[in-house]
């Protein structure tokens, strides 16, 4: 800190509390710094300034310097609001209480700090979204990427080039990301201020640093049983985070327990084009409903936030996918067995921000009741499944960690109901009766004294004459003897005035201050041994750690699996078959998200889609704007989707070739902060796709070539096609296109075939018929579409007069 910062007091205007203040705040330059202050946090300088913009809090000055504040209690509502704005926040607490007469100043000292990648604060995550806190270290080649999730203990590291790792980090999307200071300008320009970022000191990018930070947190000799000891740039970036977290006071992480290496060869890949165009996470339109809202029917934050995952990363493992249909195949035709999960679902918390809480230190006796709740339910599926026939259902319940003996200790130790969110605000009465021996006692002495205290104010009601007298208590005087004014006269001479009201006056006397005494002595002890039999009930339920872990997973993944049945059998999804052939053929296939606006599913015109290397790999798909060539080309996408994420699918039949990339280009946009116009845009992404192509990509092009001049279009498009058909890798491809110049080429390519979107014309109207019918189309019928969509009559008599004109001159021609 210098004499330039805002928040700098000069030595003659410093008081012992700022004093304080300005050390603390040296340690956090970088830290909006609540300093709590009695009943308050104060906030002072730039900090002060900062929060009373983002929390619409007053700011005043004191000493010429600017100070804001909110209520202690109030931090939970405040809070949130500091770390959405992308701030780090240190909380400084009193770490005494302040006793009457004494001068020196209270200890103060930051208990917590939060930053928006290491929050557990369950008013600022997103039940159903992971909150990951990245760290990328540039190599020469390639960059080493680090994902983890302190929240649910998650911990993710892989390495790949520059382009892929903006993919990756679109897919974790991370509330902060790290990286070396020597690096700012290269992330600066990278990352374009989209994230959260935070410097660290280029000492901590060491390889053999990280690999001890690793092997010495992990309990291992290597990082080889992890599978990622040759991840070199990956391990200095997950080095990196653990050291983070040491800075930022998170020193109890053992829930963190796996790092898995993200492996590119068994997942999918899905560029962020793809997941955009195809409305996956979001809509493109405010009123629109993306495939997200279509799957999830979980019934835990565990289970949406798994199927999240298992959508960014769909496996290309057919073993594993089928395994993922069996069991959906399992509950989609047993109704009792379904319906009996989704019904024990309810009962079941979230498990792994339970976990991460427990080894924090930041679990609430409440908390710890629900995972008690969580636990039995978990043990009454595990015996429904094991008392069936199904294998399947016997498998998965033999996955399930028997964990009665965690539910046992929390059933015998702590009440079942009325628990606080805090054991402090339990009032003695978190541990049940019969546990301590010791704790039952104090108990009953502290109930007595209370009592006494109302017997006392009996006999000192006969003894005064005071009919009324009445026993009070608050945190200034404790207890104390209220006299209504008109009484005064009868109080004894040894009582002592402490406080005059309105209408009464308020005395204590030696006698109840002893009492009093007792009582709060009583108090203490209780909350110190509930406190210690809650914290010991938290040791012994951590012995569990990984048992507790393996079942939340279970539990993620069958929510998942039992929400895939629950849709399927709604939306009327068939089981698909997968295998390592080169051929799509869906029959009858259907957009799930379109087809659910119909009124009636009979409404929903479904279309097949035939594809394969030796005759049929290029579909060109001609009609006018608004016939459906969109929806067609997005559904067959997301049917491949669905099916490598094990799920069913909406068709009749479907029978899918492994795929590895899908790629889309649909849809124009312009992106204008970067001066790139549409066409640009639309050549990026275009070219992107030509440059990544595997011999098992599905690529959906959508009138690419719109974006120039006719001729230049037709060109750009018929050399693409050229392109992928030539190509040796002969990736699958589904090209729509309004230009009816391109029929030709089925005549010139052995493997492009020709389709249309169907459409009838009724005397000088049009009906689409959102048919796809062998063939091309000669016509794009844009006067019609302009016609139905409200153009003005004139201008529609205008153009067709104009295109009479341009079709005489182009046969003369």
């Amino acid at each position: 800190m210098n004499k330039n910062d805002k928040f700098y007091y000069k030595k003659k205007e410093e008081t012992p509390l700022i004093r304080q203040y300005n050390n603390i705040k040296t340690k956090y330059p970088d830290t909006i710094l609540l300093f709590q202050v009695g009943d308050f946090y104060e906030i002072f300088g730039e900090d002060a300034i900062k929060c009373s913009k983002i929390l619409n809090i007053v700011l005043t000055k004191r000493s010429n310097t600017h100070l804001a504040g909110f209520p202690y209690h109030s931090l939970n509502n405040y809070l949130p609001k500091l770390i959405h704005s992308g701030l780090r926040v240190a909380i400084c607490d009193q770490l005494e209480e302040p006793i009457k007469g004494n001068k020196n100043i209270v200890k103060r000292g930051v208990v917590e700090l939060v930053t928006p990648g290491t929050v557990i604060n369950d008013n600022i995550l997103q039940k159903k979204s992971n909150n990951f806190l990245a760290s990328i270290h540039v190599g020469i080649n390639n960059l080493g990427l680090s994902f983890l999730d302190i929240s649910t203990g998650e911990f993710f590291i892989t390495e790949d080039k520059k382009n892929n790792v903006l993919q990756y980090l679109k897919f974790f999307n991370p509330s902060e990301i790290l990286f070396q200071r020597k690096e700012k300008k290269f992330f600066d320009k990278f990352l374009k201020n989209k994230y959260y970022t935070f410097l660290m000191e280029d000492w901590i990018f060491n390889y053999e640093f990280a690999y001890e930070k690793l092997i010495s947190h992990f309990k291992t000799n290597s990082l080889k049983g992890f599978g990622i000891d040759n991840l070199k740039l990956g391990i200095i970036s997950s080095g990196v985070i653990l050291s983070y977290l040491d800075n930022t006071q998170h020193f109890n992480i053992k829930h963190v327990s796996n790092i898995q290496r993200i492996k590119k060869e068994e997942h999918m890949w899905i560029d962020d084009f793809t997941f955009q165009n195809l409305e996956i996470f979001h809509s493109l339109n405010k009123e629109g409903i993306p495939l997200i809202n279509i799957l999830d029917k979980t019934m835990t934050s565990m289970g949406s936030r798994l199927l999240k995952n298992w959508i960014l990363f769909p496996l290309i493992n057919i073993f594993h996918i089928k395994k993922r249909y069996q069991i959906v195949q399992e509950l989609y035709s047993n109704n009792i067995i379904r319906n009996f999960i989704k019904k024990k679902l309810k009962d079941i918390y979230d498990i792994e921000r339970i976990i991460s809480k427990m080894v924090i230190g930041k679990i609430s006796p409440r908390e710890i009741y629900t995972l008690h709740k969580s636990l039995i339910s978990i043990h009454e599926i595990k015996k429904k499944f094991l008392s069936q026939e199904s294998k399947i259902l016997i498998e998965l319940a033999n996955s399930f960690q028997d964990c009665n003996i965690i539910s046992h200790k929390i059933m015998n130790t702590i009440q079942h109901e009325n628990l606080p969110h805090q054991i402090e605000k339990g009032k003695g009465n978190v541990i049940i009766k019969g546990f301590s021996k010791e704790l039952d006692e104090i108990r009953t002495l502290y109930f007595s004294q209370k009592k006494y205290l109302e017997k006392l104010c009996k006999i000192e009601q006969i003894n005064t004459g005071i009919k009324n007298l009445k026993i009070g208590y608050n945190n200034i005087f404790g207890y104390f003897f209220e006299v209504k004014n008109s009484k005064k006269h009868k109080v004894p001479s040894h009582w002592i005035q402490k406080q005059t009201l309105i209408n009464s006056i308020r005395y204590i006397t030696e006698k109840l201050k002893n009492y009093e005494l007792q009582i709060l002595n009583a108090e203490q002890k209780i909350f110190f041994l509930e406190k210690k039999i809650f914290s010991n009930l938290i040791d012994q339920i951590l012995k569990y750690l990984k048992h507790l872990q393996k079942n939340a997973k279970n539990i993620a993944k069958l929510d998942v699996l039992c929400s895939f049945s629950k849709i399927a059998l709604e939306n009327n999804y068939i089981k698909p078959k997968i295998d390592q052939s080169s051929k799509i053929c869906i029959i009858k296939g259907r957009h799930p998200v379109i087809e659910r606006q119909f009124i009636s599913k009979i409404s929903y015109i479904p279309n097949d889609i035939i594809l394969n290397k030796s005759d049929q790999q290029i579909m060109i798909i001609t009609g006018p704007n608004m016939s459906g060539k969109s929806a067609i080309l997005r559904q067959t996408a997301i049917i491949i989707l669905m099916a490598h994420i094990g799920s069913f699918v909406p068709a009749q039949y479907a029978k899918i070739g492994l795929i590895d990339k899908i790629f889309s280009r649909v849809g124009a946009t312009d992106n204008i902060s970067l001066g790139e116009s549409t066409f640009m845009v639309e050549m990026n992404e275009t070219a992107s796709i030509l440059n990544n192509i595997s011999n098992r990509s599905f690529i959906i092009l959508d009138e690419i070539g719109r974006g120039t001049s006719t001729y230049d279009g037709i060109s750009i498009a018929k050399s693409i096609i050229e392109f992928l058909h030539k190509n040796s890798l002969r990736p699958l491809t589904l090209f729509a296109t309004h230009y009816h110049e391109l029929n030709e080429m089925s005549s010139l390519f052995k493997r492009i075939k020709n389709y249309h979107i169907s459409v009838k014309k009724i005397d000088d109207n049009i009906i689409f018929m959102r048919k796809l019918m062998i063939g091309g189309s000669d016509h794009s019928f844009g006067i019609h579409v302009a016609k139905i969509s409200g153009m003005p009559i004139q201008i529609i008599d205008r153009a067709k007069e104009i295109l009479k004109i341009l079709k005489m001159k182009k046969n003369k021609n």
